[in-house]
């Protein structure tokens, strides 16, 4: 089984339809994916512990904002909610920190079973008001996730102010060994809202990371920044402004119907 520490220079679509109000944008995003249990070397600019140009920390993951435990989280809440699973390797597919700075939308956590097959992924989620949920999504029977396979989670978490808290996700996953493909659709009554990520899996490399730095400056501060222009975008078009509710107390949610894949 190779080692996994690979750069996805990703593209993310979000379109949206919802209250007679439409918007699409697509921006290009830069995704890291690996074993965060992996103690091998790493390039030069990127670190896991300590100080560098991109980080992915523990902290950051597996728990609330600046307070996570990484893989030590994800072990814990698949033995309560999955203690049949045979668990393989757990991989990380996140934005890095830059120059101090992360914020991810939205990271994925990435169980496999014992032979290396995708068995459940847990959808890390947060908001701008750094709030945090977790959806967990597996097949009923706990076959492999194929990429024609749909689960289903209820939403939860305050995630736009133009979103209400009802509805519910679909999530997609093709995780190739040259490509990652994500897809989440969200419905609620005739509105939605589709969000892909999509991109090539390449070696993680010094390199990499300074292309990443030139094509896209600022690493996350961007992202924060063009969802604050997409929102103001949404309120010039008239959508409802709504105002952040009590964040759930439960950390992670389960599948909420039965999984199912394309006809």
């Amino acid at each position: 089984m190779r080692r996994v520490l690979d750069h996805i220079p990703g593209t993310t679509f979000h379109g949206r339809n919802a209250e007679g109000v439409e918007n699409h944008f697509s921006y290009g995003v830069d995704y890291i994916l690996l074993d965060p249990t992996d103690d091998g070397p790493l390039p030069g600019l990127f670190s896991r512990k300590g100080s560098a140009f991109a980080q992915i920390r523990d902290r950051d993951h597996g728990g609330p904002p600046g307070q996570g435990r990484g893989v030590g989280w994800v072990r814990d809440v698949l033995a309560d909610a999955l203690p049949e699973l045979t668990v393989g390797r757990i991989l990380l597919l996140a934005q890095p920190r830059v120059l101090g700075h992360v914020f991810n939308p939205v990271s994925f956590w990435l169980i496999e079973g014992a032979e290396g097959e995708l068995r459940a992924v847990i959808s890390e989620v947060t908001n701008t008001y750094g709030d945090r949920h977790s959806y967990l999504s597996h097949a009923d029977d706990l076959a492999p996730i194929t990429p024609d396979m749909k689960l289903s989670s209820v939403k939860v978490l305050h995630v736009s102010p133009f979103q209400p808290v009802a509805g519910g996700y679909t999530f997609n996953f093709d995780i190739q060994p040259e490509r990652i493909s994500i897809r989440i659709d969200y419905r609620q009554g005739n509105g939605r809202l589709l969000a892909t990520l999509t991109g090539p899996r390449q070696p993680l490399t010094n390199r990499a990371l300074i292309r990443a730095a030139l094509r896209r400056p600022f690493g996350t501060r961007r992202v924060l920044g063009l969802i604050h222009w997409q929102a103001l975008k949404l309120w010039w078009k008239g959508g409802t402004f709504r105002g952040r509710p009590t964040p759930p107390s439960p950390e992670v949610s389960r599948p909420a119907s039965r999984s199912e894949t394309h006809s």
